[in-house]
């Protein structure tokens, strides 16, 4: 899996090894459906502080397409596991609703066809 960090901000730069940990881990069980994550740090309002710290994940998938999930917190560490809890949820959602089970008439028929 290839992974990209962007910082708009020097802080956010320093946390680029726990950014790139984080995401590997966070996204282990599904490296074989997501080829390309871009994780991007920014910072909302600037010096003035707050929940200003934005975290923006964006994975590109070939089945599901791509998915981008944003998050504000008071610091990266936390915006960042937002941003990744949220992602990972969202696509093993996706990927189970791609993965239709056949149930009744329409199992039935695909296992009589198989057998021909």
């Amino acid at each position: 899996m290839q992974i990209i960090f962007e910082s708009r901000v020097a802080e956010g730069a320093q946390l680029r090894d726990l950014s790139v940990q984080r995401v590997r881990f966070a996204l282990r069980r599904l490296a074989t459906f997501v080829p390309h994550a871009k994780v991007q740090f920014s910072d909302v309002n600037g010096p003035r502080g707050g929940v200003d710290k934005r975290c923006q994940v964006e994975l590109t998938t070939h089945t599901v397409g791509t998915v981008v999930i944003a998050s504000l917190a008071d610091d990266w560490r936390c915006a960042l596991d937002r941003s990744l809890s949220r992602a990972t949820r969202l696509l093993t959602r996706s990927l189970q609703r791609s993965q239709k089970p056949m149930r009744g008439r329409t199992a039935k028929l695909a296992l009589d066809s198989s057998t021909l």
